[in-house]
């Protein structure tokens, strides 16, 4: 059988009957579903270390707000997983024909770039990243490279068929900047790719659970405060059209929370997300909620755990619009 389409923000994602039988039991387990996860191993201190997390420091402390360590490496990896079946097991949406150089800005793991290599083993695929945390060991076509993609570039005008980036609204600050380089790196009739989880909590059937909702609230105004706010389809829109791309398409999906869904595709992805629920909470929130809005790490900790408790609560049937922009370079 067919897998079912990604959901698009105006289709409904139906729940399981199995999730309703009993309103009284919060956890999956009632529902015969296992979400059981043992907890990630710690990773040794190295760059600047707080809140028992490792966060980069070359380029300054405040240049990311997310950690370094393995924890977070494996939540990447997770995430990355999780957004390729969002897009029903693509890796971005471009139409893209036999590109023969590609750019990864803000690689993390380089995962995406690893499986973008192998998709197409005759491109070069660059990835950049402000830490140089991916693996030793990649196909001959893949190269990894530590740089600011904030800074100046080096790269020759013209040089990439296509530039992706993927979640890194909380990492940047001066986007014209970092979007005209894009542009002038791109080949004429080449495209670059913007994706971005949204910092909105959405429910279909008015379940969102409200540690999450605020866990949620907290991590925007942390964002507003620093200049990096969320992003909405129009903004990502504009930032292309703005940098001088044509024929601009955005898409948003649905990441669910939780595997509250009927159909197995989505179930599966919500999930994951149980998965990189503790992970994804403490590395997104800690920093921003100590040194932003200056919360006790005891009291940080207390909201993502909260918020955590409601990811794994089978009542609350939560999502996060996820948004792709493309673009061409007029030729």
């Amino acid at each position: 059988m067919a897998e079912p389409n990604a959901p698009l923000m105006n289709d409904e994602i139906e729940i399981d009957p199995n999730m309703l039988k009993d309103l009284t039991a919060e956890s999956y387990d009632s529902t015969g579903y296992n979400t059981e996860t043992t907890s990630l191993a710690s990773s040794i201190c190295k760059y600047t270390f707080e809140n028992g997390r490792r966060y980069h420091s070359y380029y300054g402390p405040n240049k990311s707000y997310l950690p370094t360590d393995e924890t977070e490496q494996e939540r990447l990896d997770m995430h990355h997983e999780i957004l390729v079946q969002t897009l029903n097991g693509k890796l971005f949406l471009a139409p893209l024909d036999t590109p023969q150089r590609i750019l990864d800005i803000g690689t993390g793991t380089g995962i995406w770039a690893i499986d973008c290599a192998d998709i197409y083993p005759s491109a070069e695929v660059v990835g950049t990243d402000i830490s140089p945390i991916q693996p030793g060991w990649v196909p001959p076509n893949v190269k990894f490279e530590v740089d600011d993609a904030e800074k100046d570039w080096t790269f020759q005008p013209d040089s990439f068929d296509y530039v992706h980036s993927r979640n890194l609204a909380q990492s940047i600050e001066n986007w014209p900047k970092l979007l005209s380089q894009c542009y002038q790196v791109t080949k004429p009739g080449g495209y670059v790719e913007l994706a971005e989880l949204s910092l909105q909590l959405n429910s279909d059937d008015n379940t969102n659970g409200p540690a999450l909702l605020k866990w949620m609230n907290l991590v925007q105004e942390a964002c507003d405060k620093i200049g990096r706010p969320g992003v909405t389809e129009d903004i990502l829109r504009s930032r292309l059209e703005d940098a001088g791309f044509v024929d601009v398409v955005v898409q948003t999906f649905k990441q669910p929370y939780g595997p509250w869904a009927k159909d197995e595709r989505n179930k599966k992805i919500g999930a994951m997300t149980i998965l990189a629920a503790e992970a994804g909470t403490e590395g997104y929130g800690m920093a921003l909620f100590t040194r932003i809005l200056g919360m006790s790490s005891e009291e940080a900790k207390e909201i993502c755990k909260a918020a955590v408790k409601d990811v794994r609560n089978k009542n609350y049937h939560s999502y996060s619009p996820y948004i792709v922009v493309y673009g061409r370079k007029p030729e």
